[in-house]
């Protein structure tokens, strides 16, 4: 399966060929170019000749996790965290480096601790990985500073519809675009598979001006707080009622006309779909938004619980109704010469 593929790759910010790998060998038989840029961008064009709106659709490869920043006397990797939140981590295990060296991330024992620490959550500098050494120089026989650690977590299905997985942030959002280009679509459509969003939204601070498209649809997985004892008001999205539009965030404003054109190709094939509760966050549409002058960008996002986790969760038919809506959109989109006509 596609997603079980990207999702048990291993790609840290900068450190994203594993899972760009992936990617290119799914699509290299459907699109008309492909290259890879200087920041590890992977940018594809499907349809290049075709005449009418071009689209752009835009997802991030890298994912959470830590990064090695030295070894103490005794073999324990000390870490620095992108993107997670530190209260997660103890006693999670890890793959270190290109080698993929097993580790575990350790705290001190809760015995040990005082009632005033027993109160208080980890920090990521009280915590570090183990991988079995016994001496800082056996340690650096297997990793270095620099190397990353990506979560060991498995892709499994569960429950009703349920899919649990690290890295659905973003792998999602691939996946979505993989399946766009897969199809048998006459439009033009530009794909970019970004680097280090989770640490800047920095590869595409590059991509984003080399693509000239008439929209640009950013696809992400986002955040969903539908659990126990979260009041309704702050679950941001709800998972079963479909891909999530965004209003806005931390760095985009997202144009009322194109959100109101996605939210009619939902309802015109009965696609459901709900809006992102929230102005948190930010996503690469910031840096779409704002190349060449501004584009118009539309946010749209599988809604994914316990995100930037080692066990993010999500709702089959919400992913696979993000797709349809995609899909949906670009063929409105292009029927209606950019929302410039009515069809």
């Amino acid at each position: 399966m596609l997603l079980k593929r990207l999702t048990e790759s291993a790609g840290l910010p900068g450190f994203e060929s594993g899972v760009r790998g992936v990617i290119m060998a799914e699509i290299k038989a459907h699109v008309d170019s492909m290259r890879v840029d200087r920041m590890g961008n992977l940018i594809a064009v499907k349809n290049e000749r075709a005449s009418g709106p071009h689209i752009a659709l835009s997802a991030h490869m890298d994912e959470v996790g830590l990064a090695v920043k030295g070894i103490d006397s005794d073999g324990y990797l000390r870490v620095a965290s992108w993107g997670v939140d530190p209260r997660i981590l103890p006693a999670k295990t890890v793959l270190v480096g290109k080698n993929k060296i097993p580790g575990v991330i350790g705290f001190k024992p809760w015995r040990l601790t005082s009632e005033a620490e027993r109160d208080k959550a980890a920090k990521t500098e009280d915590l570090s990985i183990d991988i079995g050494a016994f001496t800082k120089e056996e340690a650096a026989e297997l990793v270095s500073p620099g190397d990353y650690a990506a979560f060991d977590s498995e892709f499994m299905e569960f429950g009703a519809h349920k899919i649990k997985a690290k890295a659905l942030d973003d792998r999602v959002g691939c996946a979505v675009i993989i399946g766009i280009l897969q199809s048998n679509m006459p439009y033009k459509i530009s794909a970019v598979f970004n680097t280090q969003e989770e640490v800047g939204l920095r590869g595409s601070s590059a991509s984003a001006n080399q693509i000239f498209a008439d929209l640009v649809i950013n696809l992400e997985g986002t955040i969903c707080a539908d659990t126990s004892g979260v009041p309704e008001h702050l679950r941001v999205t709800t998972q079963g009622m479909g891909p999530a539009i965004s209003l806005s965030d931390r760095t985009s404003v997202y144009f009322k006309k194109y959100r109101e054109a996605i939210l009619k190709t939902a309802r015109d094939n009965g696609i459901p779909c709900q809006f992102r509760q929230t102005g948190m966050g930010g996503t690469d549409s910031a840096n779409f938004h704002a190349a060449h002058g501004g584009a118009p960008v539309i946010g749209l996002a599988v809604p994914c619980r316990y995100i930037h986790s080692p066990v993010s969760v999500m709702d089959k038919r919400d992913f696979e109704n993000t797709g349809a809506l995609t899909a949906k959109f670009i063929e409105y989109f292009n029927q209606t010469g950019g929302l410039g006509r009515e069809s």
